[in-house]
């Protein structure tokens, strides 16, 4: 069976930086495709901002011998995301919308709605 290949496509995953968005984006640029790592580097309550977690992505899949460019912004501003795949790669062909912050929202913790 053969690889899944992603050659020469161009792939925007957003939240990058960590967990299932920095697999995500290692895995499409061990596939051949052109990665933009857009993380925002804030914390998992949604504050502050480092450069550092999209970065280390893109110096991977630099080192692993792809291609990858790093945005910071937030998916608040996808406009701004799209720019830099269009700036550095011309194209996008896929998009993976993982940004999220991790707020406790459980069952246990949910707030009924009345009115509804």
């Amino acid at each position: 069976m053969t690889d899944l290949s992603f050659e020469g496509k161009v792939v925007i995953v957003t939240g990058a930086g960590n967990g299932l968005g920095r697999s995500h984006a290692l895995e499409f640029g061990r596939r051949g495709a052109k990665v933009i790592v857009n993380d925002l580097g804030g914390s998992a309550f949604g504050d502050g901002a480092d450069k550092a977690a999209a970065d280390v992505v893109v110096d991977e899949i630099k080192d692993a011998g792809g291609e990858a460019a790093a945005n910071y912004d937030s998916v608040e501003d996808g406009d701004k995301i799209v720019q830099t795949a269009m700036d550095n790669f011309g194209r996008i062909d896929v998009v993976i919308n993982n940004a999220g912050i991790l707020r406790d929202k459980s069952f246990q913790k949910m707030k009924t709605k009345t009115g509804i």
